[in-house]
């Protein structure tokens, strides 16, 4: 069985012309003449463009890799028997009763969170900057964590820099009011710091100019194995963004480059950012310096590498003690990832979070510091959730939710246009945004006036939310858990001998067997 596709995909606009060679995806005839459908012909006429899913920039994409294991190999058990966390009364251990909030941090200074699920990070890109007010708004008002991902201050064609530190960027500015507006006490806004994040010094402009409370140390993602990606439309962007200290290709100093450019031999520039090193020293080094300039939380998101740097990520995070550790799995989704990197680099989700529950139980059994931990990659459903809690029970706290929760408040978004260009702003608008969307009224009767504010991309993304505690609710009431710390890795049987082998989960005839034991004698 072949798990990968390679040559063609929708996600570079490629095709075959004929049936396709299952190793190399070249068609089994390759045609003299043919202009190029597939990636190879297509790469001949843009070269390094053909790297990335197309149209950059206006698309999410998700790897398409068909890994041998994923959460489908893993499933929820039920009962009919009792009810933890609840009395055990068929009218009182209803599924609206089930808890699934949670929280995340040190003892003492937890975020608290309505709900176990929190943004991916929304960070440079142009696809996250025009959706970040419906994003921010509705993870207010879900009382759940918001990311605000890398190179934002970097990126801003307004920011001001001075002696190679940002003193002023009203994106930044702009981001962190829309989600401070909303906010009631529930959740947090992280703003993420890599390299170049570091260097312009962002942490330090976001918590004591901006307020901000938490800076996340961005060491990777499960999507690729490099630095952040962006295209740059102007000559003079890629000047700013190299004068800033970002990697520009082409050099748009170079005066053949600009030559180039003048006549549309190319369009864009790329900008990225430079990959990490990381050492136990300077990391516990840069978490202290961070608490030192006021940062209530500090976490660390970190991706798909191999075993030993999970292995760093976990020990480090426990000598710092930090607040939360977020490990992303291979197959997740972004908006600036090469498409075969996404599809064919690092440890896919069940296999990455399987190590995190080992190596965290090894540290665990020698007394160390055990971080707040939550999961991501892939993840865009409540199975999904209640198998991600499960598998790494009892260290996961949450999932991060990345490419799903853009793609809510991107159709909240193209609904909410569609429903002003064919009705206007009066009371048509209205009425047809409450049979287009659900909980219109819900939200109304909380904000009143306020609720004018809420753009449809908001109420899209508060709606998917919405769905996903219900049906997070209801599965947790099937299994008998009415309180989200209840769930644990015995919930969960392996439908394959090869997932119960990877995870311990028991095979699905092994599970319960002592139990059966002791009602059949």
């Amino acid at each position: 069985m072949s798990f990968s596709k390679p040559n063609a995909s929708a996600a570079t606009q490629t095709r075959h012309r004929v049936s396709p060679s299952p190793s190399s995806g070249l068609c089994v005839t390759c045609l003299d003449g043919c202009l190029g459908l597939c990636e190879v012909g297509k790469s001949a006429l843009r070269g390094r463009e053909m790297i990335y899913p197309q149209p950059f920039g206006k698309v999410i994409a998700g790897a398409e890799k068909d890994y041998p294991i994923d959460f489908s190999h893993f499933n929820i058990q039920g009962s009919c028997v009792g009810a933890m966390g609840a009395e055990a009364d068929p009218d009182k251990a209803l599924f609206p009763a089930v808890d699934i909030s949670t929280a995340v941090g040190a003892k003492g200074k937890e975020i608290k969170m309505r709900v176990p699920f929190f943004t991916g990070a929304l960070g440079s890109t142009e696809i996250a900057r025009v959706n970040w007010e419906g994003a921010a708004i509705a993870a207010a008002i879900c009382g759940t964590i918001l990311i605000c991902g890398e190179n934002v201050c970097g990126m801003d064609p307004n920011a001001e820099i001075k002696n190679e530190r940002v003193i002023k960027s009203p994106e930044l500015e702009r981001r962190v009011r829309t989600f401070k507006d909303w906010y009631d006490g529930y959740g947090m806004l992280l703003v993420q710091a890599n390299i170049e994040d570091t260097r312009l010094g962002v942490p330090e402009y976001a918590v004591n100019k901006l307020g901000v409370e938490g800076i996340e140390i961005k060491w990777g993602q499960g999507a690729k194995d490099i630095g952040g990606e962006v295209k740059l439309p102007s000559l003079e962007r890629a000047s700013q963004l190299k004068s800033r200290g970002y990697v520009v290709f082409p050099d748009p100093e170079d005066p053949v480059v600009q030559k180039s450019f003048e006549i549309k031999a190319f369009k864009e520039f790329e900008r990225h950012s430079r990959v990490g090193m990381v050492n136990e020293e300077a990391f516990l080094k840069e978490v202290e310096r961070l608490r030192r300039i006021g940062a209530k939380y500090v976490t660390l998101k970190t991706g798909a590498y191999r075993p030993a740097d999970l292995a760093r990520a976990v020990k480090f995070a426990s000598e710092a003690k930090i607040d939360l550790l977020t490990v992303d799995g291979a197959g997740g989704g972004t908006g600036m990832s090469p498409w075969r990197m996404m599809n064919e680099w690092g440890i896919p989700t069940v296999y990455i979070e399987c190590l995190l529950y080992e190596y965290l139980s090894r540290l665990e059994k020698k007394g160390a510091f055990i971080p707040s931990c939550a999961i991501a990659g892939g993840i865009s459903l409540e199975d999904h959730i209640f198998k991600a809690i499960a598998l790494g029970s009892p260290y996961i706290n949450a999932v991060c939710i990345g490419r799903a929760t853009l793609t809510a408040a991107m159709v909240g978004k193209a609904n909410g246009e569609k429903i002003k260009k064919d009705h206007g702003e009066g009371d048509e608008y209205q009425k047809a945004l409450r049979r287009t969307f659900m909980n219109v009224d819900r939200l109304k009767g909380k904000y009143g006036k306020d609720f004018s504010r809420i753009p449809p991309a908001a109420v899209g993304m508060y709606n998917y939310y919405d769905r996903l505690a219900t049906g997070l609710q209801q599965l947790m009431a099937g299994a008998r858990k009415f309180s989200l710390g209840l769930i644990e890795r015995n919930d969960l049987m392996s439908l394959t001998k090869e997932a119960a082998e990877l995870s311990g989960i028991p095979y699905v005839t092994d599970a319960d067997k002592e139990e059966v034991e002791r009602i059949l004698a």
